[in-house]
């Protein structure tokens, strides 16, 4: 079985055959994707090897930088070591079709990352994985714009802020804890969600001001142009 059943808690759990076969569907995906974005478009390729290769190791430093979380918050969520600006990066040098293909794999492999060990329901996985972090991508609508990184970067972090607060009104205010004051507690998801997501997109912000990172990625985005 790829997944366990806990009726008296009403939720499903992956089995380690369950993550061995979202692992083989995200290398399966990633070969599909690379193939038919390979393909020739109007005599021009639309996905070239450099553009595979820049995407790819964008989405390995997101997915890995998720991991170092050195701020968590009191009433939950932890703030990442940037790994958001990765995934609008490549929504920011490519366009919004290569953002959201990578933030899609992206949700995938966060899914992997903690979303077997509880499972409500098809919709609630859609909203805390599929759809919040697909959002990312959608910092490609600002490509090529002024200040585009930073606008992208804005829109995808409240996209997915939006998606998680989403989940957490439909599924998880049973587990709002007892030290949030509860005269506030119709706020509680927007303020779980949003406080970590805008803490790390703030610092980020403030990193991207830097002129020595201002520079320093549009030296890296030149060199990813196709």
């Amino acid at each position: 079985m790829f997944f366990t059943v806990y009726k008296e808690d009403g939720y499903v759990a992956l089995t380690t055959a369950g993550y061995i076969a979202c692992a083989i569907l995200v290398l399966a995906l990633i070969v599909l994707l690379s193939l038919l974005l390979g393909k020739k478009k109007r005599g021009n390729r639309s996905w070239n090897t450099k553009k595979i290769v820049f995407s790819s190791i964008c989405l390995a430093l997101a997915f890995i930088l998720s991991y170092l979380q050195p701020y968590k918050l009191p009433w939950g969520g932890s703030v990442t070591l940037f790994s958001m600006l990765f995934i609008c990066l490549v929504g920011n040098w490519y366009g919004l079709s290569a953002g959201l293909t990578v933030a899609f794999t992206y949700s995938i492999l966060q899914f992997m990352q903690g979303g077997g060990t509880y499972i409500l329901s098809p919709f609630q996985v859609c909203c805390d994985y599929f759809f919040a972090f697909t959002a990312l991508g959608f910092s490609g609508l600002f490509a090529g714009k002024k200040n585009g990184l930073i606008k992208g970067y804005f829109l995808g972090i409240f996209l997915r802020g939006a998606f998680h607060a989403l989940g957490g009104y439909l599924y998880w205010m049973d587990y709002m804890p007892d030290s949030f004051p509860q005269s506030l507690s119709v706020v509680y998801p927007i303020v779980y969600n949003y406080s970590y997501i805008l803490i790390e997109g703030v610092a980020t912000v403030i990193i991207l001001l830097i002129p020595a990172v201002k520079d320093t990625l549009n030296r890296i985005r030149r060199m990813s142009e196709v």
